[in-house]
């Protein structure tokens, strides 16, 4: 596997700002499950081919 396959982790705050939301409706589609993500200490880590699932519109 090379360093381009690897799927990269944001964090709460690159999250937003790629999907370009605030941080209380990121935070909401976290907890309804429309986006996939892992509790890290004090924030979220989430993969960007979550996000750019999201924006497909795709179901998990």
């Amino acid at each position: 596997m090379t360093v381009m396959d690897k799927d990269q982790v944001l964090t709460t705050e690159d999250a937003i700002e790629y999907l370009k939301i605030s941080k209380p409706t990121f935070l909401k589609y976290i907890h309804l499950g429309r986006i996939k993500a892992t509790k890290a200490g004090k924030g979220w880590r989430v993969l960007l081919s979550e996000l750019n699932r999201f924006l497909k519109g795709e179901e998990n």
